[in-house]
């Protein structure tokens, strides 16, 4: 099963889930119940922590939930905060996944530090409800953005072009027809 988030990032391709990590959950979830899915991709944008250059398309099978206050010391978690589905020895491209986006350079440089790649708000709902029902899953993302003060204009500037970029990678991979 191909998924995306919905509101303005959809593709005929892709069964839209909800944006952001609670409504992605919710809604596949209630996919994985009634439909019983052999494989989850999830394909969207994502914003670069600064290793990953605009339009760039990047696959992965991880995905964290770090928080912003996590960076700062203010906050902790008690809950695995990493969820992979990566099975071979390469290193895998970490996503963060936040309700929020990173509008900060030292945010950003502080995501890099820890070893992670890309923000995109869902995929990390996406491996948690795939590793609790037992589903491979991973993810396509073309890079939107830096993760800076020009995150959401940039954003806005190069997500049309990235959902081409996308599809024509999907085309290639041979997993949808063009």
């Amino acid at each position: 099963m191909i998924l995306c988030a919905g509101n303005n990032e959809t593709f005929d391709f892709a069964t839209p889930i909800g944006v952001g990590l609670i409504d992605s959950a919710i809604n596949l979830t209630r996919h994985c119940l009634i439909e019983k899915p052999e494989f989850l991709l999830f394909v969207g944008s994502a914003g670069s922590y600064g290793d990953y250059g605009i339009h760039e398309i990047v696959e992965s099978k991880t995905a964290s939930n770090i928080e912003l206050g996590f960076l700062d010391k203010n906050a902790y978690t008690p809950i695995d905060n990493v969820v992979s589905a990566q099975t071979e020895e390469i290193k895998d491209v970490i996503v963060n996944s936040s309700n929020y986006i990173t509008t900060s350079t030292r945010a950003m440089e502080q995501m890099r530090s820890l070893g992670i790649g890309l923000e995109n708000m869902e995929f990390f709902s996406v491996m948690r409800v795939a590793q609790v029902f037992g589903i491979p899953a991973g993810g396509v993302f073309c890079v939107t953005n830096y993760c800076d003060a020009n995150a959401h204009r940039d954003f806005i500037a190069n997500h049309g072009f990235a959902k081409v970029l996308l599809r024509e990678h999907m085309q290639t991979k041979g997993m949808i027809r063009g």
